[in-house]
Parts: C-alpha cells; sequence; structure tokens
C-alpha cells in the first residue's frame, strides 16, 4: 500500500489501484500515521493531534473506533507499547520519498510528487496545519536547490519570484539567470524592487549574500562559467545507491572525514564519484580525487595526491613529503575543498596519517575515502558499501538495485535485452548468486556479447572463469572477478586466512558460538578484523551473526580445499548443526516456538548443506539425525516440497537407517505423497506396526499426528481410533492436542458433529496451553469452516482472522495463505464482496512479498470464487481458465486441479444460465471426491448438484441431492447463500435413515455416475 499525502490524502496497491479510505476523521488518522511510517505514535499525541483542545468525553473509545474504521482499508494498523503503528516504510509515503529524493539532488522527480497543496483534504485536524507549511517550505527550498544545481530559468524564476517576492534566494538566482543572458539592467532593476519592498514591508535591508550578488552583478560577474571537472570520466550511467547518496551527503555536512568501507567490487570509486560531482563544491571546481590503488610504497602517496593538483615537487627526497603536504595544503585552504582519497586499503596506517594531518592543517577541508577497511582516526564517520538490493523470490525484481543495474550494462553490450518472461528467471539468479555486488553483475553483462543469459546462469559455479571480461582501461585487479577477491586475500594476515578459508563452510553464516566451535576456539577478535577488511560481514541480531558473500566463500572454499583441512572441518560443521537441530526439535512444539523457529530460519542453509553433505557422502546416522532434527520445521514452515523431498533421498539410503527413523520418515513420506489421495489400506497398515514396534510412535511426537490421519485417510477407522487412544496416553501434552485434533476428522467421518466440535475445542485449549501456534492456527481454519456451515458467517470470519494472526505471527507462509483465501471467500459468502476483494489483494500482495507461485495458483482460484459470488461472471470465467493453466505444473494442488476447476466451472455455468454444462462438471467432482471418500467435499459438491437440479427445473431430483448432502456431511452447509436460498425455495430436506455409504451410493447414480 501506498499513501500520498502531497495533495488530497490518497491511498492505492502496489499495481496503483485506488483504495477507498473513508470519512474525513479516518483520513486525518491515516496522514497522522503517515507522516510517522513504521514507528509507534503514542495515544495521546494522536487524540490532541486529532481533536486539539477540544477532544470527545471518551477520546480514547473514539480514537479506537477511528483505528478499527481504518484497518478495514489498511489491515497493517498495530498497536504496540509505543502506541499505534502503520507498518509500512518510509518508501510507501509520497512525503518521505519527496525527502529522499530531495537530498539526493533528484529535485525533478522530488517535485513530480505534488498534486496540489500538502495534506489539502485534512487542514482542519491540528497537526495539519504546521505539518503542511513546513511540507510547502521543503517544497520551496528545494525548487530552488533544482534552479541552483541546474539550468536557471529565467521564466519558471519569474513566476517564482512574483509569488514570493520578499524569498531572497529566489531573487538572488532570478537575477543571476538574467544575467546570464545578458539582461543586468533587469537583474539590477529586480534587486531594487525588493530592496524596497523589505524596506517598506520589514524594515531590513537585503541580506549579505543578496548585497554580494548585486555586487556581482554591477561588476558584470555573472556570466555564466564552466568549473573544472576533476572526477574520473563517467562513461556509464549511476544505477541505485540512492539511499547511500542520501547518507553520505548528510554524513559530509556533519563529519569533515567519511569512509566508504566494503568489499572489492561493491562500487565504492563510483559511489565516490557520483557523491562528489553532486555536491555543491564540484559546480565551483573545488573537488579533487586522488586515485591510490596504484601507489605501493608509503612515502609515494603525497606524491599521488600532489599529482591530482597537476603540480609536481622536487628537491631533496627527505623533504618532499613535508613540502608535498604544504603544497597540497595551500592548494585545498584557498576555499572550500573536497578531496577523495580512492582505494586506501594496501596503505591504510599512511592513508590514515596522511588524511589526519590534512584535515588539521584545513579546516575548510571535507574529505570521503574509499577502503575495505576503516581509517580508524577521530572524526571518522563510516558508510557501509554493500551489495545491492537482491530479490528473494518476488514476482516483481524491476526495482531492485541489482536487476537495474544488470540491465542497465546489459542493453550497453547487447541492444534489446529486455526483462520478460524469457529472462526474469535467469536474471533473478544472477543478481541473487552474485550477491548484487556491482562489478560481478557488470562482468557477467558483459559476457552478454557471447553468451545468451542462460548460459551465463548455468556457469556461475564456475565465476572466477566465468567473470574475465571487464574493461580494458580497469586497473589490473578489476578485470575478472578472481583478481578482485585475490587484491583483499593478500591483504590478510595468515591467521585471518586460515580462519577466512575455514568461515566458508557456513553457506548461511553463523553467530560466534558455531564459528568458535567449528574454526577456531578463540576466534572474535580474529573474526572482527575480518569484519573491519570486509571480508566479512556482520548481520545485527539480537545474537551478531557473521556471513561472507557469495564470491567471498567460493573463493575462501578453493582455499580451504588447498590446505588440507577441508575433511576435518566439514565433519565439525555437520555434527555441529545435527547437535542443534536435536536441542530445538522439541522446542517447536512448546511456548519456545517462536523462537525456535527463528533459530532454524536462520540456521536454514546450513542444516541444509550438512545435510545434503551427509547424503552425498552416504552417512546415513548423520543424515537420518539432521532429517529429523529439521522435518518439523519444514512443515511448520509449508516447506513440503523440501520436506517430502529429504524423506525420499534419506530412505534411498536403504537398510542402514535406524530402524525407528526409517519407520517415521516412511509414515511421512507415505502421508506426503497420498495428500491429496488414498494411501493403500495395507501399506498403510505397514507401516503404523511399524513405526509401533520400532518404538517410533513413542519416541517421536509428529507421529501422534501423523498415524492417526494416515490410518484415517487410508479407510481403517478402527486403525485410526487405536493410534487416537495411544497419542491421547502420552505424556507429552502436545501429542495429547494431536489425539483429539485427529478424533475430530474420525468424529466427522462417523456424522457426529457435536463431538467432533468438542474434540476440536479440547485440540485447540491444548496447543494453545503448549505454546503451538501451528496446531492452534490449523484447528482454528478447521472451527471456522464448521461454525460457517451452520449459517453463521460472521463467527467463522472471526475465526479465520484469528487463524490469520496466528499465522503470520508463526511466519507459516501455507497457513498464512490458506487462512487468508478462506477468509476471503467466507467474506464473500456472507455477501461483504469490498471485505472479500481486500482480502484476496492482501493475499495476492503476502505472495509477491514471499515469491510463492505455487501459492499464487490457490489465491488465483479464491478470486475466481470471489469475483462470481460478486455477480462478474465473465471476469470468473476467465480467471477460470487462467487458473487451470497455471494450476497445470502446480505442485501444491496436484490431482485436486481437475475437482477443483471442475466445481468452479459448475459455479460459472449455473450463474450463466447453463446448467446443463454445469451437469457434467459436477459429475466429474463427484466422480473425484467418492473415490477417495471425503465425505466433506463430497457434500459440497452434492449441493452443488441440487443447484444445478433447480436450474434445471428438477426441483424433486434437487431436493434428494440436499437430504443426501445432508447425511454425508451430517447438516447442511447454511452458510453457502446459494444453499440457504435453495432451501428456502423448496424446503428443508426429508431425514433420510440410510449409511454415509449408502448416500455415496445414491449420489453418484443421482450425478449419472456407474457404482
Amino acid at each position: 500500500m501506498r499513501v500520498a499525502l502531497l495533495g488530497p490524502t490518497t491511498v492505492e496497491t502496489d499495481d496503483g489501484t485506488p483504495v477507498d479510505i473513508g470519512g474525513a476523521r479516518v483520513r486525518m488518522l491515516l496522514a497522522r500515521l503517515a507522516l510517522d511510517p513504521g514507528r509507534p505514535v503514542p495515544a495521546s499525541t494522536l487524540i490532541d493531534d486529532l481533536w486539539g483542545a477540544q477532544p470527545p468525553a471518551d477520546a480514547s473509545n473514539a480514537l479506537q473506533s477511528l483505528v478499527s474504521r481504518l484497518r478495514k482499508v489498511f489491515p497493517d494498523v498495530t498497536l504496540e507499547p509505543g502506541g499505534y503503528r502503520l507498518a509500512i516504510t518510509p518508501d510507501d509515503v509520497d512525503v518521505h520519498r519527496f525527502e529522499r529524493l530531495r537530498a539526493a539532488g533528484r529535485f525533478d522527480e522530488a517535485l513530480a510528487l505534488w498534486r496540489g497543496e500538502a495534506l489539502a483534504d485534512v487542514r482542519e485536524a491540528p497537526f495539519a496545519e504546521p505539518a503542511a507549511a513546513r511540507l510547502d517550505e521543503a517544497r520551496l527550498t528545494a525548487e530552488e536547490e533544482r534552479f541552483s544545481t541546474g539550468e536557471l530559468d529565467v521564466a519558471a524564476l519569474t513566476l517564482m519570484h512574483e509569488r514570493h517576492p520578499l524569498r531572497e534566494r529566489v531573487t538572488g538566482l532570478l537575477m543571476r539567470a538574467l544575467c546570464a543572458q545578458g539582461r543586468q539592467s533587469d537583474a539590477l532593476r529586480v534587486y531594487e524592487d525588493v530592496r524596497r519592498k523589505l524596506a517598506d514591508e520589514l524594515g531590513v535591508d537585503p541580506s549579505r549574500e543578496l548585497q554580494e550578488i548585486h555586487l556581482a552583478a554591477l561588476r558584470g560577474e555573472l556570466t555564466p562559467r564552466t568549473a573544472v571537472d576533476r572526477l574520473p570520466v563517467r562513461l556509464t550511467s549511476f544505477v541505485g545507491r540512492d539511499e547511500e547518496l542520501v547518507q553520505i551527503a548528510d554524513r559530509l555536512g556533519q563529519a569533515r572525514l567519511v569512509t566508504l568501507v566494503g568489499p572489492g567490487g561493491a562500487g565504492k570509486t563510483r559511489l565516490a564519484t557520483e557523491v562528489a560531482v553532486r555536491h555543491p563544491l564540484h559546480a565551483k571546481g573545488r573537488v579533487w580525487f586522488a586515485a591510490l590503488a596504484g601507489v605501493r610504497a608509503a612515502e609515494d602517496l603525497a606524491g599521488a595526491v600532489l599529482s591530482a593538483f597537476d603540480l609536481a615537487f622536487g628537491g631533496d627526497p627527505l623533504r618532499r613529503r613535508a613540502e608535498g603536504m604544504n603544497r597540497i595544503a595551500e592548494v585545498l585552504g584557498a576555499g572550500e575543498s573536497l578531496l577523495v582519497l580512492d582505494n586506501c586499503e594496501h596503505l591504510i596506517a599512511a592513508a590514515a596519517e596522511f588524511a589526519g594531518d590534512l584535515l588539521r592543517r584545513v579546516p575548510n577541508l571535507r574529505v570521503i575515502a574509499t577502503s575495505r577497511e576503516p581509517l580508524a582516526i577521530d572524526g571518522e564517520s563510516l558508510c557501509p558499501v554493500g551489495p545491492l538490493s537482491v530479490p528473494d523470490g518476488q514476482a516483481d525484481v524491476s526495482g531492485f538495485g541489482s536487476v537495474r543495474l544488470f540491465l542497465d550494462r546489459a542493453k550497453a553490450v547487447k541492444p534489446g535485452f529486455a526483462l520478460d518472461e524469457s529472462t526474469v528467471d535467469d536474471v533473478r539468479q544472477i543478481c541473487r548468486r552474485l550477491d548484487g555486488m556491482p562489478l560481478a553483475l557488470e562482468l557477467a553483462a558483459a559476457r552478454l556479447r557471447s553468451m545468451t543469459v542462460r548460459q551465463i546462469t548455468q556457469r556461475l559455479d564456475d565465476r572466477f572463469r566465468l567473470l574475465t571480461s571487464g574493461s580494458r582501461t580497469a586497473l589490473p585487479r578489476q578485470r575478472t572477478l578472481r583478481a578482485v577477491v585475490e587484491w583483499s586475500w593478500d591483504l590478510l594476515t595468515e591467521e585471518e586466512r586460515e580462519l577466512a578459508r575455514r568461515l566458508s563452510v557456513f553457506p548461511a553464516g553463523a553467530d560466534l558460538a558455531a564459528i568458535e566451535q567449528v574454526c577456531h576456539h578463540d576466534a572474535l577478535y580474529v573474526l572482527t578484523s575480518l569484519v573491519e577488511k570486509s571480508i566479512v560481514d556482520v548481520v545485527e541480531t539480537d545474537e551478531p551473526r557473521y556471513r561472507m558473500l557469495e564470491t567471498i566463500r567460493v573463493y575462501a572454499a578453493e582455499q580451504l580445499e588447498a590446505s588440507g583441512e577441508k575433511h576435518e572441518v566439514v565433519d565439525r560443521f555437520r555434527r555441529y548443526y545435527r547437535d542443534l537441530t536435536a536441542r530445538w526439535e522439541p522446542l517447536t512444539r512448546t511456548s519456545r516456538q517462536l523462537e525456535a523457529i527463528a533459530m532454524f530460519e536462520a540456521e536454514q542453509d546450513n542444516v541444509v548443506a550438512a545435510l545434503r553433505g551427509a547424503l552425498d557422502d552416504r552417512d546415513v546416522g548423520l543424515a537420518a539425525d539432521l532429517l529429523g532434527g529439521a522435518f518439523w520445521y519444514w512443515l511448520v514452515k509449508g516447506d513440503n516440497e523440501r520436506a517430502e523431498l529429504s524423506v525420499r533421498e534419506v530412505l534411498a539410503l536403504g537398510d542402514d537407517l535406524p530402524a525407528d527413523l526409517s519407520a517415521t520418515f516412511r509414515a511421512m513420506h507415505l502421508i506426503m505423497t497420498a495428500i491429496p489421495g488414498t494411501p493403500e489400506t495395507a501399506e498403510a497398515a505397514a507401516v503404523i506396526e511399524e513405526c509401533v514396534r520400532t518404538g517410533a510412535a513413542q519416541k517421536h511426537p509428529s507421529l501422534a499426528i501423523a498415524l492417526p490421519m494416515l490410518a484415517f485417510l487410508s479407510h481403517n477407522p478402527e486403525l485410526a481410533r487405536r493410534e487416537v487412544a495411544r497419542a491421547a496416553a502420552s505424556e507429552d501434552a502436545w501429542a495429547r492436542a494431536a489425539a483429539d485434533w485427529a478424533l475430530s476428522f474420525i468424529l466427522v467421518d462417523e456424522g457426529d458433529l457435536d463431538g467432533a466440535e468438542v474434540a476440536r475445542d479440547r485440540a485447540y485449549e491444548q496447543f494453545v496451553a503448549v505454546g503451538d501456534r501451528w496446531g492452534s492456527a490449523m484447528t482454528l481454519g478447521m472451527k471456522a469452516a464448521f461454525v460457517s456451515h451452520t449459517g453463521d458467517n460472521q463467527a467463522a470470519i472471526e475465526l479465520y482472522e484469528r487463524g490469520l494472526d496466528v499465522a503470520l505471527e508463526l511466519r507459516s507462509q501455507d497457513d498464512a495463505v490458506q487462512q487468508r483465501w478462506r477468509l476471503a471467500v467466507e467474506y464473500a459468502r456472507s455477501g461483504d464482496h469490498e471485505s472479500a476483494e481486500r482480502e484476496v489483494a492482501a493475499a495476492e500482495e503476502y505472495i509477491r512479498g514471499i515469491g510463492n507461485d505455487q501459492m499464487s495458483v490457490i489465491v488465483s482460484y479464491a478470486k475466481a470464487e470471489v469475483r462470481l459470488r460478486a455477480g462478474h461472471v465473465a471476469e470468473a470465467r476467465e480467471l477460470s481458465a487462467r487458473f487451470k493453466e497455471a494450476a497445470e505444473s502446480s505442485t501444491v494442488l496436484g490431482s485436486f486441479v481437475t475437482e477443483w476447476s471442475a466445481i468452479l466451472d459448475a459455479r460459472i455455468a449455473i450463474a450463466d444460465g447453463t446448467p446443463d454444462e454445469a451437469e457434467a462438471c459436477v459429475a466429474a467432482a463427484i466422480t473425484t471426491t467418492s473415490d477417495r471418500g471425503d465425505m466433506p467435499d463430497l457434500a459440497t459438491v452434492a449441493e452443488l448438484l441440487a443447484l444445478v437440479r433447480h436450474a434445471q427445473g428438477r426441483d424433486d431430483a434437487a431436493a434428494r441431492s440436499l437430504a443426501l448432502a445432508q447425511v454425508i456431511r451430517g447438516r447442511l452447509d447454511l452458510g453457502d447463500p446459494d444453499v440457504r436460498h435453495l432451501v428456502a425455495l423448496i424446503g428443508e430436506p426429508e431425514r433420510l435413515s440410510i449409511t454415509k455409504a449408502e448416500a455415496l451410493q445414491r449420489i453418484r447414480a443421482e450425478a449419472g455416475i456407474s457404482t
């Protein structure tokens, strides 16, 4: 969601769809929160800012009511200890984009954001006038700065001057513009008018600055002059780094030494050059650039800087440094100056001494240094320069800095290259695997002269051989990726190299404890030195994590291989993660679940690497332990594909697997591959008995859910009941909750809906008690579905919303998407089509954020149903066609694709007045649901058949189908408005005294399907 305040208050989704905000007071609240995006605003402040000196009698409740109304259109408003927070980034608000662009010198883009007066429609709010005044002043200042740094437009400046006749900076700019056109007399007339108005209206004289411009105009000095450009030639466009440009410009205003620190290839030199060219001193010819990369000895440093000044010195070699410093200080001290010292890392001590000495001698000097480690002198302000932003599964990647840079350079060598369906996956992979590092991306783009983008992607494992086509004019160490990394590596001490090569075993980085266990028992000081030298990044979390960029890690892995230490270090690495996952796995089902999930999220790639290595080396015990430690986390997070693949690979290791783990993995594999579908009864029973015989059922709590459900899905109710009883007798509280959860399925199948509800309630209470959000979210979703069948849509909506909150807290992608799309459909069933559309949009936005294309298929199905229920039949038909096309490659839906498509197309055909077309679709759905014995789904399709028969004018057959649906489920789905309407038309169906099995046969007969 994006909020615009530079004009009337508006909200739109990321794809540009406008969002209706509501009443004036809601707009005021949104505008006030948007001025502090992502930060909590105290309730007392909001009350003062919205009502001022006359708040309502119950201000707190009035504020809460406003927040509730705002959440209907803007769900991301949260209550935190510090107050109410609008959960958006500053860049989602045009006010903050304006400030960022203005600070970066991008004045045209900044001013283009304005659509009128700031906060135009909320000016009645007490907070609005001061905020609007500040924004109006910022806008005017930006207009002035645009003219100060760009072309002086006489016409535009004249209009500004007429609107603000006493604004002296505008007057000065207009005078300069007039003089530049040879209109000196007009410039002097403007000055005289302003001088008179200042005296008459304010009783003051013009400022000193304006008087100096007047004097310069009188002397004829205000003619355009081209400033000397001493910076390196910019042969390519500058892409990305907008935030860094703002940050460095801000720091240069506060500190006299700003050092850009980062690894080789990060683009420090180009960034420093861009900062320097945008600095006001550049237009005055007061910027110098000293390239130090070619300097080999400390004593030659002053001479290298002097060469940037086009100065030379001779005389006694012993006196050269002192003489050089004097001459450098003399040039820089002639006025305000900016000096760029580029590539200081190999002369770090000498560069630090030089910069410190120069800053003491020349008070008006500012220095930008680039280095792979800080100069570490007083007054230094550091600006880390890391990778450009990299896509992480998002569908739209065009806005990421790394993608923008790659595309820019790609088009330069291969005109016509574009980001489209044929290239986007490869571009995404190139940017991600090259860490978003500018030099690597430029080298990869250069390869497009002779390779396709797919060929580049396929050769990234051999990146040092691939990326060798740099500019011939660049320094040797900047022409190939290997040369860039080797330059950094050669600057390390032997102790630093040892730790660095051992760190290469951690693909996801590691905390200090892991590094000391695997690499070096006392690693902290060497580690911090590697951080200082930009070999290792530190990620600040609760516990700092240390990681290498992938390119550096690949090089370090080569060094580890050559050292002869690899086997020993890798063995320690794998065993460390075996022990870590074993320690944390039980906590994934307790009140420490979020803490455990955070650990697994951070260590995911390390655990996968350890498991992959154990599988490749056929270390059976280690592979089985690692899978056992990570499996439940993958299931909770919805990473079913990884879980299923890993189980299959571990089972392929054969008879060497421990018996209990083999049985457990066979059970998990059977249930994962059976859904959707029906496991073979005898095979399922054999696997369950093996889990009991080996003690796995008692040893692994996850089987408390898996075994009863495996028996249930394979149509073995007696065995399912036995395994429920076993789990219910467990000493593990989570296993007892799982037993009730599984029992609810059995009771529903038996037609005991009240008993099933009691079992679900017990399961939910127990999951909450042990702190398992996954079980809680699943149970809430089930409760919501069954409450909806009673006709209480609102109660179901509230349950889905609670389930969604829990799933989002858990960061379980599958559960969050499913809760949200079911919530959207429930809103549509209740008749609240606006809320249904909002939930679909929120689900789509969530999926774009996590980059899960498979889950987008499910949401597209929900979208079709939501649009259909809102009466948009043609659009629903089009969405159905798109769903079927996308679902063909879906691993989420599997065999459900045919069934879901048939149900959706049947609903569309009924709405479109073609019931005979709907009949064929319903028959297909009844076939699949009855074949697998899925009674709840079969009941839904039986109700759909009743709707078809009614549309065909066969109400007697419609009544029979409703009666059969009532037997199959135990009740009709009165939460479906179509079913409610049909019952109102033809009456309640008769109660049939038949079994579910008989009802199944009859409904197949009603649909014309052979039994």
